[in-house]
């Protein structure tokens, strides 16, 4: 007879019941059973209609002198302010090419081709120069005008000149040379959120525009007065003023689209996308923080 051998048994521990909460069936992922069915229409949902600009729905009409119609006028006068300035510097080429033509001229006789092509170039830059400095003037007039609205809207006090005040110095001779820097030193006070009775410190910006504008002035003056001379080396010097002159008005076409997006960001609200977060690396040069002298018993360490 062979002894019994040892039965080996695995025991396994399992909870009792009730031990654990059971999931209830509003628990459980449901499938999906198709669109909802409603007996009748609802009446809660959007309009049916297309999607219309906010003008165009009864009751919502935007004002002009709002924050988003000074950006869409401002980008309108910044391209046109940046085709003035390309023409201007096709103009002031079209002068030096014409110059280095009159200086050739004491050598020899020019081909009749070339000096037709000069001519045609300077008369189409001057023509199409003239056309663009009198929309970006209308343009620039109209931006002004409505940022100079919105600006006392939005901090709470007005220029110190008015509309017609301001347009009356742009067109008096002497004064056009002082008051539109100064009109548009004050609109940059205001969108800067400055106080009113803070004497207004133009930008570096509007300083250089401010030059420009000064220098176009007095180079107009300057060109007109010496188209009187009839001298061959005045009429020489001449074209080397008008190219001179050219370049100013591309200055002052440059930096004037460059203060109207300057002005018109100030004006627009700040995008929290475009903020970059800032992070404390080291402090140099600060006083030591005061230390308790004692730790209460009981708190955390």
């Amino acid at each position: 007879m062979q002894p019994l051998q040892p039965m080996r048994v695995d025991w396994v521990a399992t909870p009792p019941p009730g031990a654990y909460p059971q999931p209830s069936r509003r628990a459980q992922r449901l499938s999906y059973g198709g669109p909802p069915n409603y007996p009748v229409p609802p009446r809660w949902g959007f309009p049916l209609l297309a999607w219309r600009w906010p003008t165009a729905v009864p009751g919502t009409v935007e004002h002009a002198d709002s924050v988003d119609g000074v950006r869409r006028l401002g980008r309108t006068a910044q391209n046109s302010l940046w085709l003035l300035g390309a023409v201007a510097v096709w103009a002031a080429l079209s002068e030096v090419w014409r110059y280095v033509l009159v200086a050739l001229s004491r050598y020899g006789a020019l081909s009749a081709g070339v000096v037709s092509a000069s001519d045609a170039m300077v008369v189409t830059a001057s023509v199409i120069m003239i056309v663009g400095c009198l929309l970006s003037l209308v343009l620039t007039l109209l931006w002004v005008r409505r940022a100079r609205n919105v600006a006392a809207s939005l901090v709470g006090y007005g220029p110190s000149r008015s509309d017609e005040q301001a347009l009356l110095g742009l067109i008096v001779p002497g004064m056009n040379l002082v008051v539109p820097g100064s009109v548009l030193a004050e609109l940059e006070h205001a969108v800067a959120r400055r106080p009113a009775d803070e004497r207004p410190q133009p930008s570096k910006l509007l300083r250089w525009w401010w030059g420009f504008w000064a220098g176009s002035g007095l180079m107009f003056l300057i060109t007109v007065l010496w188209s009187f001379r009839e001298s061959t080396q005045a009429l020489a010097d001449g074209v080397l003023l008008h190219a001179l002159s050219d370049l100013v008005m591309a200055g002052v076409a440059v930096t004037t689209a460059l203060v109207v997006r300057r002005i018109t960001t100030l004006l627009l609200p700040v995008d929290a996308a475009s903020v970059r977060l800032m992070r404390v690396l080291e402090v140099k040069d600060a006083p030591e923080p005061p230390l308790r002298s004692f730790r209460a018993s009981g708190s955390p360490r």
